[in-house]
C-alpha cells in the first residue's frame, strides 16, 4: 500500500492525503507541486519520475491513515 507521506520532504509544506497536490517517485518519495516543477519532475534521490499522488478519501482514509511521520529535514 503506498505510504501517504504528510509533507513535502524539500520544503516541508504539509501534504494532506485527502487533497491533491503531492508528487511522488517510485520509492515514495514526496514533494509539493511548486518542488516537483522546482525539479524538473525528476526525484533527486533516486532520479525517477515525480508523478501526481493519487489522494485517499473517505472509509478508505480511516482504515489506512496517512502517514504522520514527517520527512522533511529542515
Amino acid at each position: 500500500m503506498l505510504e501517504m507521506r504528510p509533507d513535502c520532504e524539500r520544503c516541508g509544506v504539509d501534504l494532506p492525503a485527502d487533497a491533491g497536490g503531492a508528487f511522488i517517485c517510485s520509492l515514495e518519495c514526496t514533494y509539493c507541486a511548486d518542488c516537483a516543477d522546482d525539479l524538473d519532475e525528476r526525484c533527486p534521490g533516486c532520479g525517477g519520475e515525480l508523478l501526481d499522488r493519487p489522494a485517499r478519501v473517505g472509509a478508505t482514509l480511516k482504515k489506512h491513515p496517512a502517514s504522520t511521520v514527517r520527512h522533511h529535514r529542515g
